[in-house]
């Protein structure tokens, strides 16, 4: 489809993808739903893509949902609405290779939510986080209530979720919603190296590493253990990705992946 709201760029094995609403502040709307299903879809079918990076233009990575679409919803408009976005940061969550989100400003309400929907969280030292939902008599509509408590703790999460306050940076690292927090210029690099640095291993390995974290914590532990054996026996065998890793530390090489 013809892209309108984000910009792609593919580097190095890294598909680095821009929110460009600034003057909304990246606000989500039915448009970036439709446009960032496409956006998984297309990158999702790249070869050469290891690492998807999402990031915000402006002083915002995401400051929310339209208000100005949602303020006419009926109740079931509301909940369709609500599912639509479930339905697109879920596919984020699924798509087979690791998702970082570069939170470059404001990441409230929808922003959060699509910022915890990545793999991983690097931050900026300006960046400011938060589920405002209530300050307007609403709920989070795309998961917010589910991921929150699960990355930083039930108490954390009733905070955000029942005051609706912001908080900063370092507070969110505290908290576990983000990995790491560094300075506004640096964000940008220090987010591609990470990428770039995952990219550079086994694909598969990758892959499979972010499939059983995924399904493992949907299940019990042994269940997630035999998972995990039965994914790390695949990548066993003649030809395989295993095979070509041991063989390059044996004989003290870069493998060829």
């Amino acid at each position: 489809m013809e892209y309108t709201i984000l910009n792609l760029e593919v580097t190095d094995g890294v598909a680095l993808v821009k929110i460009n609403r600034p003057k909304a502040l990246n606000a989500l709307n039915t448009r970036f739903f439709q446009e960032m299903d496409a956006m998984i879809e297309d990158v999702s079918g790249m070869q050469d893509v290891k690492v998807m990076v999402i990031t915000g233009e402006g002083k915002a990575f995401v400051a929310g949902a339209d208000i100005a679409e949602m303020v006419n919803k009926s109740p079931e408009e509301g909940t369709a609405f609500s599912k639509v976005g479930q339905n697109t940061f879920n596919s984020i969550e699924k798509m087979d290779i690791p998702v970082i989100a570069a939170i470059n400003g404001f990441a409230l309400g929808g922003g959060l939510e699509l910022a915890m929907s990545c793999d991983i969280r690097i931050a900026s030292s300006k960046a400011r986080f938060g589920q405002p939902e209530v300050n307007l008599g609403l709920i989070p509509g795309y998961a917010g209530t589910q991921r929150l408590p699960r990355l930083a703790g039930k108490g954390d999460a009733l905070m955000l979720l029942l005051t609706g306050d912001m908080i900063g940076a370092g507070e969110a690292l505290r908290m576990g919603l983000v990995q790491k927090v560094v300075e506004p210029e640096q964000l940008t690099d220090e987010v591609m190296n990470l990428a770039k640095t995952i990219a550079s291993k086994g694909p598969q390995a990758v892959k499979k590493v972010k499939k059983v974290v995924r399904e493992g914590l949907q299940t019990d532990f042994e269940s997630g253990s035999n998972l995990e054996s039965k994914q790390f026996g695949s990548l066993f065998g003649k030809g395989s990705e295993g095979e070509e890793g041991m063989k390059a530390f044996l004989e003290k090489r870069k493998p060829e992946w």
